[in-house]
């Protein structure tokens, strides 16, 4: 169980890899949840990256905890709000397992208590007798956050057992809070990857399942035959099976003996796309088709 940054290099392959590794958990800030907030903060993600990212480790079978944080300076009423239904949305998908509000807090050598005025808030300045850490600060929104502490966290703690999530966030406060402006699919839409069959040829490819056993076959369609190719893969839990036009099926499995990840020199997806295209045209049509994204999940990796 890690510590992370919500990078956007945390692909499905490599949370396969680790999940492989040993990896059960991760934990990384989405913090406040709110884009403009995330940019003053300097965290150097998205809403909508963090989201792709806790779904690629969730699909890999590694649950994810997020650090949330309200009360942030210059902080509004609403987009504390629209992070709540940020996270109700994520809880909702299944791409969150976990989480935890704090309550902000400025200490004296974080960019905010270095540069108070840039963030909207005036520090209260105390003498020093021991150690220089914590400052209590004034927000120049004068907002009172504190209201929102049970609220938040009562909401997530049902979030996390699966219930409640369909409940209007009103339910959550006992005092008038403004309607969501986030859409109600926004986090869905997130995950809607307009770049999920992008080639990266520089990535490594590495054949990390069990060795497959092949067999022949004949395919019939409108009168006309196939040759096919089969492929089973044996798992503790399952057996699986991969069917390929029979020159393509044959020529990918020749393949894996030198995309082992003890061989002596790595394979990249553009040397494999390039070889593929001496013998046939269009490698994403392969590469994206169901039976090789489906193999992928067995350990078929490009990292």
């Amino acid at each position: 169980w890690t510590n992370i940054r919500f990078e956007k290099s945390f692909t499905i392959d490599l949370c396969r890899l680790l999940k492989a590794s040993g990896c059960i958990a991760v934990s990384g800030g989405l913090e406040v949840a709110s884009d403009r907030l995330l940019e003053l903060i300097q965290k150097g993600v998205t809403v909508e990256q963090v989201a792709r990212v806790t779904r690629n480790f969730t699909e890999s079978s590694i649950m994810v905890h997020a650090y949330l944080m309200y009360g942030y300076p210059t902080q509004t009423i609403q987009e504390t709000i629209d992070s709540l239904e940020m996270v109700r949305q994520m809880f909702d998908l299944g791409i969150l397992q976990s989480g935890f509000w704090h309550q902000f807090a400025m200490t004296a050598h974080s960019p905010v208590g270095m540069e108070p005025e840039a963030y909207g808030v005036i520090p209260i300045i105390e003498k020093i007798t021991f150690a220089h850490n914590d400052i209590q600060f004034k927000d120049t929104t004068g907002i009172d956050h504190d209201q929102f502490s049970y609220g938040l966290k009562k909401s997530l703690f049902n979030y996390m057992h699966g219930v409640c999530l369909d409940e209007p966030l009103q339910d959550w406060f006992e005092f008038k809070i403004p309607k969501t402006t986030v859409a109600p699919h926004y986090i869905e839409n997130c995950l809607l990857d307009p770049e999920q069959f992008h080639i990266n040829s520089n990535a490594k490819l590495f054949w990390y399942g069990e060795s497959p056993r092949i067999t022949d076959f004949e395919k019939s369609k409108k009168g006309k035959t196939f040759p096919m190719v089969r492929w089973e893969i044996h798992t503790p839990t399952s057996s699986n099976q991969f069917n390929f036009e029979r020159d393509k099926g044959t020529w990918l499995y020749e393949q894996l003996n030198r995309l082992q990840v003890n061989h002596k020199k790595t394979v990249t997806l553009g040397q494999l796309k390039k070889e593929y295209e001496n013998h046939w045209d269009n490698f994403e049509l392969f590469w994206f088709s169901k039976p090789v994204q489906e193999l992928r999940t067995f350990g078929l990796w490009a990292l």
